[in-house]
């Protein structure tokens, strides 16, 4: 099967014109409603790349949405945060039947502004299409209401405070998101707590296979494609639910292995390193001593 060709959206122009809407009133920002977006005739790309920042708020899929493994339960809107660079996969049961708003921002718009940085540390925006931010009727009302408002600005003349008041309502809108992924991490405690549960599985898994020794330390991102997730949704879901993140998990139960090798073998602290697989024994002591706030030979005499 032929893979689906990328079709890279360097501009908003652009995407106006393959979305059949009329041209955007500013060059770096567009409001713009999923109704209506009309496509112009002929085959649509089915895989998009956007060279700008895109935050969609949409409802009435015809198709059936997912929240990692589990079906979406929520009967209101649904966000979705896309950076720059990433791939958006349009599929058949997801075509222009949804309502709801997109909002698109170059990175220019944002250019010498406090935003201009502050917009990469939301991690959503590195998070998976199906692990979107579920809303409340409560919290659709109030991100609409923000939407509703940066369109108003968008759509007024253009003067030296439209800049700066768009962007001060881009930022509410997105501290709001941060408040309601949290949110979304703590209520649904059943499906993430599953979650957990799986992680901690795998990783045992990994331990007591012979992947350690062959492969090394499970990395984050062998961990998040093993539970189907991206790396920043399970960091971040990790760190709500028991404030470490991944890697800090990993490092954890490397440990909690190699306290078990140090108390119970008699096998050499480089030995243990190597089965634990770690190329230089001083990488595992470094890690131990920062860990339990001694030596792995120490560890071994206080048994002793």
């Amino acid at each position: 099967m032929a893979t689906e060709p990328l079709h890279r959206m360097d501009s908003l122009f652009a995407y106006h014109q393959l979305a059949g809407l009329p041209k955007p009133s500013h060059p770096l920002i567009s409001v713009v409603r999923f109704e209506d977006i009309r496509p112009r005739g002929g085959d649509q790309p089915k895989s998009i790349v956007n060279n700008f920042y895109s935050i969609a708020l949409k409802r009435n899929f015809s198709g059936r949405l997912k929240y990692g493994q589990q079906p979406y339960d929520f009967d209101n809107g649904v966000m979705v945060f896309l950076a720059p660079g990433q791939v958006l996969t349009v599929t058949a049961d997801e075509t222009h039947e949804h309502t709801g708003w997109l909002l698109m921002i170059h990175a220019d718009f944002l250019w010498h502004t406090p935003l201009s940085k502050k917009i990469r540390q939301y991690d959503y925006f590195d998070y998976s299409v199906h692990e979107a931010l579920f809303l409340s009727e409560r919290e659709e009302s109030v991100i609409e209401g923000i939407i509703q408002q940066i369109q108003q600005e968008y759509l007024a003349p253009i003067d030296q405070f439209s800049q700066p008041i768009i962007i001060a309502q881009l930022d509410v809108l997105l501290n709001y998101a941060e408040r309601f992924y949290q949110r979304q991490f703590v209520t649904r405690k059943i499906s993430n707590h599953t979650i957990l549960d799986r992680f901690e599985a795998v990783l045992e898994a990994y331990f007591v296979s012979a992947e350690l020794g062959k492969m090394g330390l499970p990395t984050v991102g062998y961990m998040a494609e093993q539970l189907n997730l991206s790396p920043t949704y399970l960091s971040s879901l990790l760190k709500t639910l028991t404030g470490q993140n991944t890697q800090q998990h990993i490092h954890d139960k490397l440990i909690d292995q190699a306290k078990q090798m140090l108390s119970t073998t008699n096998l050499s602290v480089s030995e243990i390193a190597y089965r634990l697989g770690f190329e230089h024994p001083q990488s595992l002591s470094k890690l131990f001593k920062k860990k339990t706030n001694a030596s792995p030979a120490a560890f071994r005499h206080s048994f002793n």
